[in-house]
């Protein structure tokens, strides 16, 4: 395992997880299992003082190094490497806002290509996460699952025989396993439908949440959709829950489209070529804007209104570096908001200005 003082960004915008390739790739960006764990002979993190924190961090460091697939994993300690480039690890969906933003020993452990990590230390002792490209949840459970397996040779986890895994949130006692999927569903928002998806996810007991998870928003028509109840539930029953319903969402989005592209089939193009002309020619874009009409683009290349030489990973991988920290770690150094926009727009403009 190496250790590694910060992040750095490589000629790619995203890991594997960005590729647009598995099962329905063109509205399920991605599919995540994360459960969490604690060690056992330690307390919650919310009770531990900063002695114990750091005892933990290090105790926890050693035993990674000593996991199977540690040769192919980089270990980052967030404590010591700069604030952005937590911020850019959020951005790749590596680890949470909470842990980038917390403070005290706290690191994240993750593979060469981005679709393992381990976050030490956030609020649990450890969160395994695993990512995976389209609708491939069975897949990224048996992934998960092996990690965990792994993992468990080298950490001796807190759980009762009563409760099952011991964890510092109630809601995820029991399995510690949140499973969910990042769907783009831009025809259920262009067509004010997408509260039957809010009303469909509630009633199913699942979480419809923003582009970075808990407490965000859904901005360039992400949404993530992940089960709320881990206690008194197996693991099987939480993924066959999501994978019953998500085949249902992606249906509906799927004949919104078609449906558009017969009845209103000018409006659509318009609004497609409108954003991708604009982000070929603006000289400065906000974040929001952008994830807006990159939306749109995302949409279009779907549809094959759009040249067939741009693809969705390159889509994908915009949605990721045109986001701030991405453009503050590619220009070594901070911008101010406005700087950010003229960074974006000239990013943007060099990326599709190499599409025929």
């Amino acid at each position: 395992m190496r250790i590694a003082d910060g992040f750095t960004v490589g000629g790619a915008a995203g890991g594997e997880w960005l590729s647009g390739k598995g099962a329905d790739s063109d509205i399920v960006i991605s599919s995540r299992v994360r459960l969490a764990r604690n060690m056992k002979g330690h307390r919650f993190l919310v009770q531990a003082g900063d002695d114990e924190r750091a005892e933990l961090e290090m105790e926890l460091r050693s035993a990674l190094a000593r996991v199977e697939f540690a040769e192919d994993m980089v270990y980052v300690p967030l404590a010591s490497a700069p604030p952005l480039d937590a911020e850019v690890l959020v951005e790749r969906h590596l680890i949470s806002r909470e842990l980038a933003r917390a403070d005290g020993p706290r690191a994240v452990c993750y593979s060469a290509g981005e679709s393992t990590s381990i976050m030490v230390c956030e609020e649990d002792h450890l969160r395994l996460q695993v990512l995976r490209s389209g609708f491939q949840l069975d897949a990224a459970w048996d992934a998960g699952d092996r990690l965990d397996d792994l993992v468990a040779k080298h950490v001796d986890y807190a759980f009762s025989s009563r409760f099952g895994y011991l964890t510092c949130c109630p809601t995820n006692v029991g399995t510690g396993l949140r499973a969910s999927v990042m769907m783009h569903l831009p025809a259920l928002v262009y067509t004010k439908h997408i509260e039957k998806v809010f009303g469909a996810g509630g009633k199913m007991g699942l979480a419809v949440r923003g582009l970075y998870g808990e407490g965000t928003q859904a901005e360039g028509d992400f949404f993530q959709i992940s089960n709320q109840v881990c206690l008194g539930v197996s693991e099987t029953d939480v993924l066959d829950k999501l994978s019953k319903i998500v085949p249902t969402f992606v249906k509906y989005e799927r004949d919104v489209r078609e449906g558009l592209a017969k009845s209103d089939r000018a409006a659509l193009e318009d609004k497609v070529w409108r954003a991708y002309a604009t982000l070929r020619a603006a000289r400065t874009i906000t974040s929001t804007e952008t994830l807006e009409m990159l939306s749109a683009i995302r949409l279009g290349v779907n549809l094959e209104i759009l040249p067939k030489a741009l693809t969705i990973e390159t889509v994908n991988e915009l949605f990721v570096s045109s986001q701030p920290a991405h453009l503050q770690k590619l220009a070594t150094g901070p911008l101010e908001p406005k700087q950010r926009d003229i960074a974006r727009a000239t990013l943007l403009r060099q990326r599709l200005g190499d599409v025929p």
